[in-house]
């Protein structure tokens, strides 16, 4: 899977988005420390160990570099930037009974309008999976020659 590249200064606005989500009961935010565990469970249940890890990470900053999304008190989606690598977005990802409502593109969107805060002009978007996703919601530029990029050099598992 390819790195995506993303232009920070010529995102689209977030609010309608935000607007929808919210009328519908969802809302995103940044965790706060004590969601911790809560949080990082949960994207391990979801979706793996690697990105668990990369959302430990996130705690560790401050400002924390991870949102999510939650819905009737219930946690429902989460993306991470910034935190494999400087300028990163990722990893991300919602749970299977919350897709198809734009909480994915809300989540990236919020993520890389984080690091254009944080002074990014540019948010490089890591082994992305879908990339036809990204290239419609914000843009993005297949960078060539990429894949595996930045995870060429990764542990084997223990699981």
């Amino acid at each position: 899977m390819p790195d995506l590249l993303v232009k920070l200064y010529d995102l689209p606005e977030l609010a309608p988005l935000q607007m929808k989500l919210e009328a519908a009961g969802i809302k995103l935010c940044h965790p706060l420390v004590f969601d911790k565990r809560t949080v990082v469970e949960w994207v391990e249940k979801e979706f793996e160990r690697e990105w668990a890890c990369e959302c430990e990470a996130a705690f560790a900053k401050q400002p924390i570099t991870c949102l999510i999304a939650v819905q009737n008190g219930a946690l429902i989606g989460f993306a991470c930037y910034d935190v494999t690598c400087k300028g990163f977005f990722g990893p991300t990802g919602v749970s299977e009974s919350a897709r198809g409502q734009g909480v994915g593109k809300a989540l990236l969107l919020a993520a890389l309008h984080g690091l254009a805060e944080a002074g990014y002009a540019y948010g490089i978007i890591g082994g992305a999976g879908p990339v036809e996703f990204y290239q419609k919601a914000v843009g993005a530029i297949v960078i060539e020659d990429s894949s595996p990029g930045i995870y060429r050099d990764r542990l084997p598992s223990r699981e």
